[in-house]
């Protein structure tokens, strides 16, 4: 894909090793750190492109200082690891980014007045479908229920019971 072998900690990358060199992953203070050491950053020639990554080629310091290299390494995981996290967590999450849901739908919700994805989880299927029908009127497909409560369970509209589905339908009257 970039032309390297990735190194993973905790699920995050943290590192790329190529034939020629070692880099490592920046971000925060790390990278202006990396350019004060004069380490370029990581150049994968596609095509028609080049892409440059936010790693940095960290070969001559891994080849001649271990402990700086152990103390970059160290940063470079912390940051890595880091935002991964952060990525992960519903903070990061946008509500288009639930199952069933897309762009036009996410503005709907927040043009209803749900801001962000744990006050539509909080909030719950009903309550959310109540608020978009009564900014954009009552003439909503059911279906959106049914793709609000799936979005909240992880998974299709299509897979949600057929007692799930008719439970909403009475909750929502």
């Amino acid at each position: 894909m970039f032309g390297g072998t990735g190194i993973f900690i905790e699920n995050a990358m943290y590192a790329i090793i190529t034939d020629k060199a070692v880099f490592l992953r920046g971000g925060s203070n790390l990278d202006q750190h990396f350019t004060l050491l004069g380490c370029e950053k990581f150049r994968h020639i596609k095509r028609s492109t080049t892409a440059v990554v936010n790693y940095y080629d960290i070969t001559q310091i891994y080849q001649t200082d271990a402990k700086a290299c152990a103390n970059l390494i160290k940063e470079s995981i912390a940051i890595s690891t880091s935002d991964k996290n952060y990525k992960m967590s519903d903070k990061s999450k946008r509500i288009r980014d639930l199952p069933n849901m897309r762009l036009t739908l996410e503005r709907m919700v927040k043009k209803a007045g749900v801001p962000d994805v744990s006050s539509f989880v909080s909030l719950g299927a009903v309550e959310v479908f109540r608020k978009v029908r009564q900014s954009h009127g009552k003439d909503l497909d059911v279906k959106l229920l049914w793709m609000f409560a799936g979005a909240i369970d992880g998974c299709h509209w299509t897979l949600l019971k057929e007692e799930q589905k008719q439970r909403l339908l009475r909750d929502v009257q």
